[in-house]
């Protein structure tokens, strides 16, 4: 009498298992390095909206700059988990740097100041 057994072998589970192993191998740090993108990406659109916010308040104040995000008031505010800061800022022009603690990259923006990346946030 032949017996019927049905199921899967232990070689078969093991080749399933390792075929798992290597596909998270791969996309694991394909996902690390596309949450660090999007960091960017935020820190570099907030430098971009910074941009908008200090002409405005340019405008609106005889011509001068905001010497700090926070004077800026409710025309500015920086994404979650994102600091800005402006660095130096004169009647001419300014610069700011943003940084973010789940990643190691800071952006820099310049405008005013001759730069020949000027109002371009670069990131490294």
């Amino acid at each position: 009498m032949m017996s019927n057994k049905k199921g899967f072998t232990l070689i078969e589970l093991l080749i399933v298992v390792v075929i798992i192993g290597i596909l998270a191998a791969i996309a694991i740090p394909k996902f690390a390095n596309t949450k660090e993108k999007a960091y960017v990406a935020s820190m570099k659109s907030d430098l971009r909206n910074l941009i908008t916010a200090q002409e405005a308040y340019f405008s609106d104040n005889n011509s001068t700059y905001a010497q700090s995000t926070t004077n800026l008031g409710t025309n500015y505010k920086a994404s979650s988990g994102i600091t800005v800061t402006l660095g130096s800022v004169t009647n001419t022009g300014w610069s700011a740097t943003a940084t973010s603690m789940s990643t190691a990259k800071t952006c820099q923006i310049q405008l005013g100041g001759g730069s020949t990346d000027e109002g371009d946030p670069v990131c490294q």
